[in-house]
């Protein structure tokens, strides 16, 4: 355990390591980890909730991508049966394999995965769009994010941090921010509020749904339409719908992106995806 205390953070990887215990027990709680259950940790770093999880979990799988710290978890949690290390980037990680692993559980979730994690802020956001292209194995995530990262996740209509990033987590998510965590709760201490966001795959569509499930396209009309975020419509989609166009799906073309819902986003790109079909 001795090299436990020699590791020290680095920049390059974005790490900041979790250690007071209060934060972790509502981490853990929040979590709420059954032994039918199969979860994965992304960045585990030096194990802080990793111990309480895979007390907890049917099945660990932890996904680090500092190599130095591989034996450090391997000499703490190697014993354990329900545990397994993959020395792996997460942004290039094939989730799925997780599940046709020898072990993987079938549990009353449908053998989906529960994902945690205290993300790196400087790949959070291309990690999330990454995720989300695995929803339909996923039963939820709970992550630590910067506060400002959480709040794009969860942000309404109208709201100055709304935007595709929103639009893409929400379509496909219930996205609730659960507490803050303050600087003082990790070695280093960061320059900013963090906070656990809790994401669901929704189990069933409302309202309107893409054509297709052309999620890629919906990024694409949020991309456009929040280009330039003080222009209207007509301005940022000129190269993708005309003004009539947008009027055909009961939107005023001179209203800005923040103003529209999830569902009139959806209405655009099915729009679009029937435009470019035809």
């Amino acid at each position: 355990m001795a090299k436990l205390s020699k590791h020290k953070a680095r920049k390059r990887f974005g790490q900041n390591f979790l250690h007071d215990p209060n934060i972790i027990e509502r981490i853990i709680a929040a979590i709420a980890a059954t032994k039918e259950q199969h979860l994965v940790e992304i960045g585990p770093g030096k194990g802080a909730i990793t111990e309480h999880l895979v007390n907890h979990a049917g099945k660990l799988d932890v996904i680090e991508l500092d190599r130095d710290l591989i034996p450090i978890l391997e000499e703490r949690f190697s014993a354990y049966e329900n545990f397994s290390i993959h020395s792996n980037d997460a942004l290039k990680f094939d989730f799925g394999s997780l599940l046709n692993a020898e072990g993987s559980l079938s549990s009353a979730n449908g053998s989906k995965l529960r994902l945690v994690g205290n993300l790196p802020y400087n790949i959070s956001t291309p990690l999330i769009f990454h995720l989300l292209e695995n929803v339909a194995i996923i039963d939820d995530m709970h992550f630590m994010l910067q506060k400002e990262v959480v709040e794009r996740l969860t942000a309404a209509p109208g709201s100055k941090t709304y935007g595709r990033l929103s639009i893409l987590v929400q379509y496909l998510c219930h996205a609730e921010q659960l507490f803050i965590v303050p600087p003082g709760a990790f070695n280093p201490a960061p320059k900013v509020d963090s906070a656990i966001v809790q994401l669901t795959p929704r189990k069933e569509m409302s309202g309107t749904q893409l054509i297709n499930a052309s999620t890629d396209n919906l990024s694409d009309i949020a991309r456009a339409a929040f280009s330039q975020r003080r222009k209207t419509l007509r301005n940022n989609l000129k190269k993708i719908l005309t003004a009539e166009q947008i009027e055909q799906c009961d939107i005023d073309p001179s209203r800005r992106a923040e103003t529209l819902s999830i569902s009139e986003f959806v209405s655009l790109t099915n729009l679009y995806v029937q435009t470019v079909e035809s």
